[in-house]
């Protein structure tokens, strides 16, 4: 292999390398600046500019220079930083969605903007290919080779800094393999821009900084008088800030009657949204205020030997737990950076809440590790609902199976306490009901009201479940709690309606009357189906625990909602106009060259109808992908995780089939298609099975778990494409471009169409659709790769 050769496939190499970790820097810059990860419209980001890439190409033969490349990689170390400084100032906020309407075009401003530096890659990836189609197998692997490799080195880039600085890092790199590969003069441009992104990574000016949505919490808590920033920390898992402020007031549902002031607390924001609180305890007098908070009530009535904590954030359940003198604590927190934070910067100031007996991890999966039984499981959500756009969030902490979880881990008199906050309408609360009442089911407990309790106080409910039913004296203890701290009673076994709503008055009693609905077997399926909102519970398969919406009452949510369209993008119904715009994208960058190619002669057989078969690999490829990232947040517990380690997985492998296929010409047969279609849908049942065995193991070790039980998929399902271009290239070469930008094309739509669909179908059935793709690829593949017509 000559050296030319040799620079160009590690020049391929590196800038997939920057460009795979650019996307999931972007998705821990959307997290913070935008509510959400977002991880599948960053994907679809991605393949509009590999789309358009090869759009070019087929009209501007000239750009399938191989000299280019150098060119192009100088581009795409510009385009990197430059991208993120621009999008950083487009001023799009989901919570804007309701009452500005040019929000919904920033949104496919961000996709032009931010698919630039994708452009690039694309142009250095295609280009390679056309002007080597015979090494397509070579290239495609130190593509994926390269990409897989870029999306676990940016996980140690994002524990040193933070995701805007490490954009910068990528930069350098692009630039270095611009440096090997170019000229002089070029030589000489990329060594100076790499000193600048250097300079600019070191001394980090303040235009650099991460946008922050001004209605983010810790955003609004900083602009009250007297507010101080102390310190922010990142790592692949989240962005800490440290602050204090007037604001800071964390006492979830405080009752009426307690009246003296909360002892001292520092504030603490998660992603810049979620806000918790350190509270001081070096005086019990000023914790007293415990006991008149909604979650003290599995603490008054039940057994205090042993405790699970799980989600305390700030540490307010485990301090409570203390506080009542449980014997053993168990600290479950599912963020590895809060804990450290605590520890280090906090650790006198809340009495070493989480120096022992604390472990990360989610708390359905320590409690399948852990094994055992407790007196009482205390999850807290205050402050843990998603904000911005939650209703295509995932949530794994509350599907059926963590409840079964949950509830298979108490002792016989063992309670689990959830402690929540209130958002009228009542919705949350009764997805969450009917939830557990499914999981107790599976337990084979179908008396569900008389296993469940439930208080609310102003802005909070707790809800109780027991494995046994509650007891006369339980009962009583629940109504003398509720009364002295004028708590409302919502629900227990043998409630009369006169009892509810007492002290707190809401103009009608719709969470008593909902609970007791739902709590009644006979009237809980005709109840949910008839209710305003989307309440059924909630599955691993479909984890949408926030998306509530019911299109047949849309026009009744409209009116309860304020006839406000807020909700609605909240629930992640901007999918559709995102859609719509990327559609649009699409349709111009597929058929610009088919405009360009009416006015040329082709002869009979020519090859288009081909192009169907790439667009069906582009449908499949990242169908699966997207379901496959979604499934493993589970297992690995942060979307950064998943997005890093199912990339890593698949396009390492993908890369190795091809190189592979590229070795052994017996792999490139048209059946391959149709084998992949069977493996996806052997990996459908496969993965409901896979998390019993993952999730007993730490996450460095699911890590490995996952990317070596995506290998074989991976593998299969990188042999197809540089199959196809080597037979498009021995039949009409001057298509290959043409073939990659719908590939792409057909890329971009597809993620933002898995979750779409996936929030009604489930992913296994997606996972389906992926099979089908591939085999609507072996058909085409078959009927192109047959005898040629004399």
């Amino acid at each position: 292999m000559t050296s030319r050769y040799s620079r160009i496939f590690f020049a391929v190499f590196l800038c997939s390398f920057s460009s795979l970790a650019y996307e999931i820097a972007l998705t821990r810059i959307f997290s913070i600046s935008l509510w959400y990860h977002f991880a599948f419209m960053i994907i679809s980001i991605a393949m509009l500019g590999l789309a358009a890439s090869g759009t070019l190409m087929s009209i501007f033969n000239k750009l399938k220079n191989p000299s280019n490349i150098g060119a192009y990689s100088f581009l795409l170390g510009l385009g990197i930083p430059l991208s993120y400084l621009i999008s950083n100032q487009i001023p799009f906020d989901p919570v804007r969605l309701s009452w500005e309407k040019p929000q919904l075009l920033y949104i496919g401003l961000y996709y032009i903007v931010l698919s630039v530096p994708f452009f690039f890659t694309g142009l250095i990836i295609a280009t390679a290919f056309s002007s080597m189609s015979e090494r397509s197998g070579l290239i495609y692997g130190a593509d994926l080779l390269g990409a897989g490799a870029g999306s676990i080195v940016i996980l140690y880039f994002m524990t040193v800094t933070g995701p805007g600085q490490t954009v910068f890092i990528l930069s350098a790199i692009v630039l270095f393999a611009a440096f090997i590969i170019s000229g002089k003069r070029l030589k000489i441009a990329s060594l100076a821009f790499i000193l600048l992104n250097l300079s600019l990574f070191l001394v980090k000016p303040e235009f650099i900084d991460m946008r922050m949505s001004p209605y983010k919490g810790l955003e609004m808590a900083l602009r009250f008088p007297g507010a101080e920033h102390l310190k922010t920390y990142y790592s692949p898992f989240s962005r800490i800030d440290v602050f204090k402020s007037p604001a800071v007031r964390f006492a979830p549902g405080l009752s009426v009657r307690y009246l003296e002031p909360l002892p001292e607390q520092a504030g603490i924001a998660i992603d810049g949204g979620e806000i918790t609180a350190v509270t001081t305890s070096d005086n019990r007098k000023s914790l007293v205020f415990l006991e008149y908070l909604p979650s003290a009530l599995p603490y008054e009535i039940g057994k205090r030997d042993d405790a699970v904590i799980i989600d305390s954030k700030g540490g307010l359940q485990a301090l409570a737990a203390a506080y009542y003198k449980v014997k053993n604590i168990y600290k479950i927190e599912s963020n590895p950076l809060l804990i450290k934070v605590i520890r280090n910067d906090f650790d006198v100031f809340s009495g070493s809440i989480y120096r022992e007996n604390t472990w990360q991890g989610m708390g359905r999966s320590w409690l399948r590790l852990r094994g055992g039984e407790f007196d009482i499981i205390d999850i807290s959500l205050m402050g843990a609902l998603p904000s911005g756009i939650f209703g295509i969030s995932e949530d794994y902490r509350f599907t059926v199976e963590a409840f079964r979880e949950y509830i298979g881990h108490l002792k016989p008199e063992g309670i689990l306490s959830i402690n929540l906050y209130l958002f009228p309408p009542p919705r949350i609360e009764l997805r969450l009901l009917n939830t557990i009442i499914a999981a107790l089911g599976e337990l084979h407990i179908s008396d569900a009201e008389k296993h469940i309790a439930a208080v609310r106080s102003w802005d909070s409910i707790c809800i109780l479940v027991k494995r046994t039913g509650f007891t006369d004296s339980e009962i009583e203890a629940v109504k003398k709690f509720s009364s002295e701290r004028r708590f409302d009673l919502v629900s227990y076994p043998g409630i009369r309606e006169e009892e509810s709503n007492r002290y707190i008055k809401m103009p009608s009693n719709e969470y008593f009357t909902a609970f007791r609905n739902i709590l009644d077997a006979a009237e809980r399926g005709r109840f949910t189906e008839n209710y305003l909102f989307d309440i059924r519970p909630v599955h691993d398969d479909k984890p949408f625990f926030h998306q509530y919406l019911k299109l047949k009452k849309i026009k009744e949510i409209y009116r309860v909602m304020g006839s406000k369209w807020q909700y609605f993008a909240e629930e992640g119904y901007i999918l559709p106009a995102v859609f719509a715009q990327v559609f649009f994208l699409s349709f111009i960058l597929i058929f610009i060259p088919a405009l360009q190619r009416r006015r040329e002669t082709q002869p009979a057989g020519s090859g288009k109808i081909f192009l169907l078969y790439f667009a069906f690999l582009g449908v499949g490829y990242m169908l699966v992908e997207t379901v496959l990232i979604q499934k493993m947040i589970l297992q690995l517990e942060n979307p950064s995780y998943a997005v890093a380690a199912v990339l890593a997985s698949m396009l390492v492998s993908s890369g190795i089939g091809s190189i592979v296929s590229y070795r052994v010409s017996g792999m490139r047969r048209h059946f391959i298609a149709g084998v992949i279609a069977v493996v996806i849908i052997f990996y459908s049942f496969a993965l409901s099975h896979i998390p019993t065995a993952m999730m007993s193991g730490k996450i460095p070790v699911r890590v490995i778990a996952v990317f070596f039980s995506l290998m074989p998929l991976g593998f299969v399902m990188g042999i197809p494409f540089p199959t196809g271009l080597k037979i498009l290239g021995e039949r009409n070469a001057v298509l290959i471009p043409w073939a990659w930008a719908v590939n792409g094309c057909f890329s971009v739509l597809a993620p933002v169409l898995t979750i779409m669909l996936a929030t009604e179908l489930g992913f296994k059935i997606m996972l389906w659709f992926g099979a089908l793709a591939y085999a609507m690829a072996f058909v085409m593949l078959k009927v192109f790769s047959g005898p040629r017509r004399s």
